[in-house]
């Protein structure tokens, strides 16, 4: 049996106020004190109140809608996600709300409380590098709003999660450098507190421990994965080293041009001074000369994928309580910038 929508007179009636002083108390109006505005929010929070803003699909309480949250969106994997999921939703009848929380667990938290009260039938999200605190999930959980968590997701959380093998893809990496003569890698990654990265780095001190090369803390380096980092990171530190890596391991494309653009400009040869390998297959690995050694990274499919769940779920064809974790494949794609052994 469906639960009864709350409604700003069951929230006025709780705290013996006007529905009137509850509205404008929503909607953080200045004659509201902020002592009753806090009543009124958590409470709001408590039962599960969600605005009004699609009433003329109150009656059905369904709006056609899906909720999509993602970290950034300038990236061609996010992109590729994103045009899967929507090609899937929209030819079943749906649309998107896409947002980005430029990884920022306070920006996240916004988002999802935008969506909860949007009233979308359901939600898929990326989480952003800094998310600890997953409390703002737990009002979809209550109206038994379903999420999909993909790429970003964390374990502790009861969902549906779409990713690939990033332990894999990791020590693939690792290994094909191994494989080309290279003893000193740098993994130069994104935080490790996110499982993406989290597995990638023990993908690549398997790999290490596996052609028993001792892992150094030094050739380890977390950054957020901006240019301004990967400039202070290689400018700063790297090229000044007494004993220079001769291998790069890095998890994105973006990131591994703008590493090689760098050495490239302070007089090293790539692949043949440093090796390197990138992660995502975007456009620009590609481009670059040489062009880039990447994990090709299934994004349209993986999109697919999760609209395609999603929509099993909303139809009824499926259950999400049944479906825990999705695993896609990787492929390690061989270019240039790390072809040290070319026999």
């Amino acid at each position: 049996m469906q639960e009864k929508e709350i409604t700003i007179y069951d929230l006025a009636e709780r705290l013996n106020i006007s529905a009137t002083t509850v509205s404008r108390g929503l909607q953080d109006h200045p004659a509201i004190n902020k002592k009753t505005k806090k009543r009124i929010s958590n409470l709001a929070a408590e039962l599960g109140y969600r605005s009004n803003k699609f009433a003329v699909n109150l009656r059905k309480q369904k709006t056609n809608t899906i909720g999509v949250i993602v970290p950034r969106l300038n990236s061609l994997f996010m992109s590729s996600v994103l045009s899967g999921i929507e090609r899937v939703a929209n030819n079943a009848g749906y649309n998107l709300i896409i947002s980005q929380s430029f990884e920022q667990q306070a920006k996240e938290k916004t988002n999802a409380n935008t969506m909860f009260n949007s009233r979308v039938d359901a939600l898929i999200v990326s989480l952003a590098a800094d998310t600890i605190d997953f409390s703002h999930f737990d009002t979809f959980t209550k109206k038994n709003i379903p999420i999909i968590f993909f790429d970003r997701v964390e374990e502790s959380i009861q969902a549906t999660k779409v990713l690939i093998d990033n332990f894999k893809a990791g020590y693939n990496a690792t290994e094909h450098l191994i494989k080309q003569g290279c003893k000193q890698i740098l993994h130069l990654t994104g935080n490790i507190a996110r499982n993406v990265y989290h597995d990638r780095f023990a993908g690549y001190q398997k790999a290490l421990s596996d052609y028993h090369i001792e892992y150094d803390p030094n050739l380890f380096i977390s950054t957020d994965l901006t240019e301004q980092a990967i400039q202070n990171v290689l400018t700063n530190d790297i090229l000044k080293r007494d004993k220079f890596p001769d291998g790069l391991f890095i998890t994105n494309d973006s990131s591994a041009a703008f590493a090689l653009t760098i050495f490239k400009e302070a007089g090293l040869r790539i692949p043949d001074d440093i090796a390197i390998v990138g992660f995502n297959n975007d456009l620009i690995s590609k481009v670059t000369e040489p062009a880039i050694t990447t994990i090709n990274y299934p994004g349209a499919e993986m999109g697919e994928n999760i609209a395609k769940i999603m929509l099993n779920h909303l139809s009824g064809e499926s259950d999400l309580s049944f479906t825990d974790t999705v695993l896609l494949n990787t492929e390690l794609i061989i270019r240039g910038s790390s072809l040290k052994n070319r026999n």
